[in-house]
């Protein structure tokens, strides 16, 4: 994705049915080309008038959104955070058969959820807890520690980073699943790709200051 404004809509990196039988190609094509592309449609007509915010990244206006002008504040989280937190999605995903993380990634995973099970689990549970329409995240804190965040509607992480979200509006699942969240989140978790999740997070960590010495 661009930079800055104006945005556009990244090509889906894989064919619409890649992710089959897990997510149906109606699905991602419905998600990507409609949801998606709404999104960053929305955020450069905010955006089109208000060239002081042209050479903002769409990380800083998610981030920073509070401090736009009241008229466009609102629209702009909104659109901004859609459009982050799907670029994530579609970018975490791959075909089947399921990967598993790799070093360092499963050892973070080990250690602050006990293994990938933990994760599993806990991140279901958060998924299923999520009233209404948001997301779950796994995202890496500034000591490189894992966590988990919920938010609601288009709610984006910063100045967390998020390795991977798992979208839980009507739209990322109602055409194939209908009310079953947990059997969408099931076939979701198959489709992670933890190999590149897990070079991410070692990039992640390769990018930190060094811890002071005494």
């Amino acid at each position: 994705m661009e930079d800055h404004y104006p945005f556009s809509l990244p090509p889906l990196p894989y064919p619409y049915s890649a992710l089959e039988p897990d997510i149906s190609a109606k699905t991602l094509c419905f998600h990507h080309d409609k949801h998606f592309a709404a999104y960053i449609d929305g955020l450069n007509r905010l955006l089109e008038p208000c060239p002081a915010y042209h050479g903002w990244s769409l990380e800083q206006l998610v981030r920073d959104w509070a401090a736009l002008p009241d008229e466009i504040r609102q629209g702009v989280r909104n659109n901004a955070g859609g459009a982050f937190n799907h670029d994530l999605y579609f970018h975490t995903l791959r075909a089947l058969p399921s990967s598993a993380p790799l070093p360092p990634l499963d050892g973070a995973i080990r250690r602050d959820f006990g293994g990938l099970d933990g994760l599993r689990s806990a991140m279901k549970s958060a998924a299923l807890s999520v009233f209404g329409s948001g997301w779950v995240f796994l995202c890496v804190s500034p000591d490189g520690g894992l966590t988990l965040q919920k938010t609601a509607n288009q709610d984006a992480v910063p100045p967390l980073t998020p390795l991977l979200g798992c979208d839980v509006w009507e739209h990322a699942y109602y055409l194939q699943y209908q009310n079953r969240r947990a059997d969408y989140f099931d076939a979701w978790w198959r489709l992670i790709d933890w190999p590149q999740v897990s070079e991410v997070y070692g990039r992640l960590l390769n990018s930190r200051p060094p811890v002071p010495q005494n």
